[in-house]
């Protein structure tokens, strides 16, 4: 197998039972991104850019926390993956931190926040003009 062609902050597997890194999940926290690469023939990576991350959620199950495991769950504005999740990780809130990091230095690095992102999709328009002929509420 190739070597990784790319540096990365952090690494880790997906855990399965007893919190043994017996999968083929691998995750990759480099400067600018997160990288999910499953597969063991076949292989597929997914990336996304930090800097579009609007928010973040820790969540720790039970049976993971057993064996020292949790769940990251991000949330992007992106297209092909609006919800990733990290499952199953040693040292999550580690994890969190790390993640937390990388996601302002982004953010200063392209002068955007998670607000920046949103567009006007629930605003109604706004009309100064008495004599509007359209149907739209004011």
């Amino acid at each position: 197998m190739a070597k990784d062609n790319f540096s990365y902050i952090w690494r880790d597997r997906k855990r399965t039972i007893f919190g043994l890194p017996w999968s083929f999940t691998v995750y990759y926290l480099t400067e600018t991104k997160v990288v999910t690469r499953t597969g063991l023939l076949n292989l597929a990576e997914d990336e996304l850019d930090l800097y579009k991350v609007t928010d973040k959620k820790l969540v720790l199950p039970f049976w993971q926390r057993i064996v020292g495991c949790g769940t990251i769950v991000l949330y992007v504005r992106d297209t092909d993956t609006p919800v990733k999740e990290l499952r199953c990780i040693k040292e999550p809130r580690k994890v969190l931190e790390m993640l937390d990091k990388q996601i302002d230095a982004q953010r200063d690095r392209w002068n955007t926040r998670g607000r920046d992102m949103y567009g006007m999709g629930g605003a109604r328009p706004v009309h100064h003009d008495d004599n509007c002929d359209c149907d739209c509420e004011e």
